[in-house]
């Protein structure tokens, strides 16, 4: 199925790999041309293999057809990682929850790491259901390979933006990187224009890295205000970008309105990894460069508490994360 329109552009990003730099830059023209007009992109030749994903499909699958009482057996206890029911998120400005589950998980540390001793929201270990062993074997496999792909895309990212393609590698020496399995029962026949599987929003922090089953359902938002279907293309992940990187490029690239409306009938899977910094990375578009006489718009932060500040803001209960 072909791209619903050259607003979410197709972009080959093999030459990331590689040590080709005319390459790179060539890739890196498409992704500045992307994320200043739509915000998305779809990407192909991403490295993340066919099994992997398929693999993560599959397990996943498996736990969400679970009855709820066993899935709540993994309800996050620390760390946001764990099984969230439908009713868990609402969006800013949503009047209803969204219409989703989801499972996360996030780098693997220990509890001695000096990350997690030092207190840092969204870090330690973390929690698998048990008696899955195959659910946890495939989420460590694609988060890693995931992983991947985000560090070759932001290399082409930073060529984009005019900096060195090594820009953003010390920045991820611990990655908060949050990877969702989200699952989205069909909507009730009865059901409003009101209940969405996650209404819309911009998403908080760098980059996102989408993987979508055939089912479809993701609409992303022109500056027209007019909603477009982000179809699934067999091949391809979904990439769009972040508040963060919005605001890390003094809005020189768009963070875009999208949401997610399941009325096909069937049950819908994607897998979202929120591909962002360190913790204490610090987030200053002066580093980015400015133009001539250009003022930074946005004061320095660092990556987790911006990103901690928009979690718990729309999360249903806020509490405090460990």
């Amino acid at each position: 199925m072909a791209p619903p329109s050259a607003f979410i552009p197709t972009i080959d990003i093999g030459a990331v790999r590689g040590g080709d730099t005319g390459a790179l830059k060539a890739v890196g023209d498409q992704v500045r041309h992307a994320f200043t007009t739509s915000g998305f992109c779809y990407i192909r030749n991403h490295g993340v293999p066919d099994e992997v994903i398929s693999a993560a499909a599959s397990a996943a699958l498996d736990f969400f057809h679970l009855p709820l009482e066993e899935k709540q057996k993994s309800a996050p206890k620390e760390s946001v990682r764990g099984f969230n029911a439908i009713g868990r998120t609402t969006m800013y400005g949503a009047k209803n929850p969204d219409y989703k589950e989801y499972y996360q998980i996030g780098l693997e540390l220990p509890r001695d790491d000096p990350a997690v001793l030092a207190g840092q929201p969204l870090r330690g270990p973390n929690q698998w259901p048990s008696g899955m062993p195959r659910f946890e074997t495939a989420l460590t496999r694609y988060f890693q390979e995931i992983g991947a792909c985000g560090q070759g895309f932001l290399r082409a990212v930073a060529v984009s933006l005019g900096v060195a393609p090594s820009f953003f590698a010390d920045k991820y020496d611990k990655p908060l990187q949050r990877t969702q399995c989200v699952y989205y029962p069909p909507h009730p026949a009865d059901t409003g224009d009101e209940l969405f599987g996650v209404a819309p929003h911009t998403d908080y922090g760098c980059v996102t890295l989408l993987w979508q089953d055939d089912v479809g359902g993701l609409e992303v938002q022109e500056r027209s205000g007019a909603w477009v279907a982000a179809e699934p293309v067999p091949g391809t992940l979904v990439v769009n970008i972040g508040d963060l990187l919005a605001r890390w490029s003094n809005d020189r690239y768009r963070s875009t309105p999208h949401r997610v409306t399941n009325r096909s009938g069937r049950e819908r899977l994607s897998i979202a990894t929120f591909y962002d910094p360190d913790y204490v990375a610090p987030v200053d578009p002066s580093h980015l460069g400015l133009g001539e006489g250009e003022a930074a718009k946005y004061a320095p932060v660092t990556a987790g508490d911006y990103i901690m500040g928009r979690i718990n803001a729309s999360q249903k209960k806020p509490q405090t994360l460990a």
